[in-house]
């Protein structure tokens, strides 16, 4: 079986195909502001190095947040249309757990990323990926309270944060991830939609 990863809830695109529990196919680069403009290019550019056609995927599993608000719907769409227009089977990661599994650490899993003005989007598990608190947007105070009575954690990200935090950069481990969720229960394409864990800035406003 084949599947096609796609995340670009961050400034990075982080996109893989995956036989049979081997990366075949893989691309994973900083793109910043240009991310919405060059994510398919490259994403196609993918599959033609390697001689492959979206046709030759069984299976897409995409990112649906928390992260950029832009670069999550960024990712969503380009999975959908492939979907739909191919038939294909379609699931749903969030952007922490596959943080979260991609560590080679045998600690309690933190992956964090900068919500600003003070918040983050966090979860922890631990070293099985048992939740121990779910993904949430949750002020950093109350969340560096609750991690002091853990022991043995790691906080996994690449953002960087106004207050001092020790941290291991986040390397996606494309065959970890899919093996762990390759079995998850696919959904309707037009079901896909994207998980912020927050409001808007519009939706705040209103």
């Amino acid at each position: 079986m084949r599947i096609l990863y796609i995340d670009t809830s961050s400034s990075y695109l982080y996109s893989a195909i995956i036989e049979n529990q081997k990366c075949i196919a893989s691309v994973q680069e900083e793109y910043g502001q240009s991310l919405s403009e060059i994510a398919l290019p490259k994403i196609v550019e993918m599959f033609d190095k390697n001689n492959l056609s979206p046709k030759d995927v069984d299976k897409i599993m995409v990112v649906n947040g928390p992260g950029s608000f832009t670069g999550i719907r960024i990712g969503i769409t380009i999975a959908k249309v492939y979907a739909w227009s191919l038939q294909l089977p379609i699931t749903t990661i969030t952007s922490l757990e596959a943080m979260a599994i991609s560590s080679k650490e045998e600690k309690i899993h933190v992956p964090m990323l900068n919500a600003r003005r003070g918040y983050v989007y966090a979860a922890i598990y631990n070293k099985d990926m048992k939740v121990i608190h779910k993904p949430e947007h949750v002020k950093w105070e109350d969340l560096a309270k609750e991690l002091e009575s853990l022991k043995d954690y790691e906080i996994i990200s690449n953002d960087e944060f106004d207050w001092e935090v020790e941290q291991t950069p986040y390397v996606p481990d494309f065959v970890s991830i899919i093996t762990k969720y390759k079995d998850k229960e696919p959904i309707n394409p037009h079901a896909v939609n994207p998980d912020y864990l927050k409001l808007t800035e519009a939706e705040e406003k209103l």
